[in-house]
């Protein structure tokens, strides 16, 4: 039986309305079966309007609320959300497609945010200096913007919610979240449970929807800040419509992630982190290796022959069964884009060594699946090296020496993640100073830092002065007011002053 998902307004669930979106809706496959499971309403102008207004009557009382106090509401949600966390592992992998032990780590990565945010009442603390001139006090405090929005992808239905969201509503805003429509139920769920721990109705709410409602949430001028993560050209777009109407915009694209493999590389340590790295959630990652960059031949070599020894052994199947090592991917759309990403490499004359097309799970014939793929001699000439293909296909682009490898993942359009497994402590140091990427592993293949460290891309990959989470994600959610207080003694009067004033 096909469910209808609801919108999440005012505390409560909000089914679509034929006569305000013209009955449009959207459709939630199970990626494993093929099969629609549900289906989402895509929002009006006019429902959105109406998300807006409601968070903008609630976000006051909201503000008032001492910091210490909203951050008693997140520890409760923290609870629930724990309480919970299996059901919504399950629902997040039935929507998504990736196992039910990857959606756990999704949830987790949330919940290491909120915990962090629970550090609120500090993170808010102003500044204040005492007798900064005769009788004069400096102090500064951070407030609340208002009403802030984020659009989220589908590939973390439950982490990226959780990194806006948390900051957001701990700093005293209203947060409206439009995730995907791919796997919407997620979102909805973490709304609810927001509600059950105490958040006042109206702070949080959720709205589905395409183009339609994010150029709604771009332009209506109560919406203060954007958070957005997903592709470069939407994410570009949502940054320059943002700042055109006077809005704050953290935006967050596309990645192509280079792992350079040195000589003196432990080659399996290095095999092992590329095939997770590389292949876990089908490559649905912003964070995925997709670049292997080898120094030498030799090297390439060795690593291309560890690779395919590993890629033999991969278990591919529904995102529920147990052992397997990744799932399908979202849709039949996302099938159609990676197998035609196969296809250019082909055709540019890469070396094609795996090739995941055609794959099947006995019983799950319209499930979204494709094998593990691999590319051996590509070039960054080729679109399969120069575009984020977003599945499960790894290419081992060669370098010749170390200085190459440097500046292939420093020249590349974008600059999200790169990692270098070495045992030279000085090659590792003269990397990690030099490349021009915004986050860096050594001997680490997926480098998305803790909660209480910033995350964000560098060029192509991020549009936007504040990173994601840390102090951050409070910079990026407040406004600072100084105030400069003065005290004069009784009956002293010093008359006009036409000289702008000084500390001196």
């Amino acid at each position: 039986m096909v469910r209808d998902i609801t919108h999440f307004i005012g505390g409560s669930g909000i089914p679509g309305s034929p006569e305000a979106n013209g009955g449009r809706w959207g459709e939630v496959f199970d990626p494993s079966t093929g099969a629609v499971q549900a289906r989402v309403p895509l929002a009006s102008a006019h429902e959105v309007r109406a998300a807006i207004a409601d968070a903008e009557a609630a976000q006051p009382g909201w503000a008032a609320t001492n910091p210490q106090k909203r951050a008693r509401v997140l520890m409760r949600f923290l609870e629930l959300l724990r309480d919970e966390t299996d059901e919504l592992a399950a629902l997040l992998s039935s929507e998504h497609g990736k196992t039910v032990d990857d959606a756990r780590g999704d949830i987790q990565r949330g919940v290491e945010v909120i915990e962090f945010c629970i550090g609120a009442p500090h993170l808010l603390k102003g500044e204040y200096s005492t007798g900064v001139g005769a009788g004069i006090d400096v102090y500064s405090m951070r407030q609340p913007l208002g009403v802030v929005a984020g659009i989220t992808p589908f590939n973390f239905p439950a982490m990226i919610p959780l990194w806006q969201m948390g900051p957001a509503i701990a700093a005293g805003n209203a947060f409206i979240l439009k995730p995907s429509e791919r796997d919407p139920s997620v979102p909805v769920r973490i709304a609810e449970l927001f509600l059950e721990a105490g958040l006042p109705a109206g702070i949080l709410n959720v709205v589905h929807g395409d183009k339609e409602a994010v150029d709604v949430l771009l332009t209506d001028e109560r919406v203060r800040a954007i958070g957005f993560v997903g592709s470069t050209p939407i994410a570009e777009y949502i940054y320059s419509t943002a700042n055109a109407h006077g809005k704050r915009a953290q935006c967050f694209g596309g990645a192509k992630n280079h792992l350079v493999v040195m000589p003196d590389a432990d080659l399996d340590q290095a095999a092992d982190a590329l095939i997770g790295a590389g292949y876990g959630s089908a490559g649905e990652r912003c964070m995925a290796i997709s670049v292997a960059v080898p120094v030498g031949d030799d090297t390439a070599d060795a690593l291309t022959a560890k690779l395919v020894e590993r890629i033999e052994k991969l278990k591919v199947g529904p995102s529920d069964a147990p052992g397997v090592d990744y799932g399908p991917l979202v849709n039949a759309a996302a099938v159609d884009r990676v197998t035609g990403y196969i296809q250019q490499g082909i055709d540019a004359g890469a070396d094609l060594v795996v090739d995941g097309r055609g794959f099947s799970v006995p019983g799950h014939e319209q499930g979204f699946y494709l094998g593990p793929t691999l590319f051996d001699r590509v070039t960054t000439d080729m679109s399969i090296y120069r575009e984020e293909i977003f599945g499960p296909v790894l290419v081992v682009a060669r370098a010749a020496d170390y200085e190459e490898a440097l500046r292939m993942a420093s020249e590349h359009e974008f600059g999200n993640g790169v990692g270098i497994f070495t045992r030279d402590g000085d090659a590792a140091r003269d990397f990690v100073a030099r490349v021009n990427v915004g986050m860096v592993g050594v001997n680490v293949p997926i480098p998305v830092p803790i909660a209480y460290f910033t995350f964000g891309g560098w060029k192509r990959s991020g549009f936007g002065d504040l990173n994601q989470h840390g102090a951050d994600a409070f910079r990026f959610y407040t406004k600072t007011k100084t105030v400069t207080s003065r005290w004069p003694a009784a009956g002293v009067r010093e008359g006009a002053s036409f000289v702008i004033p000084t500390m001196h």
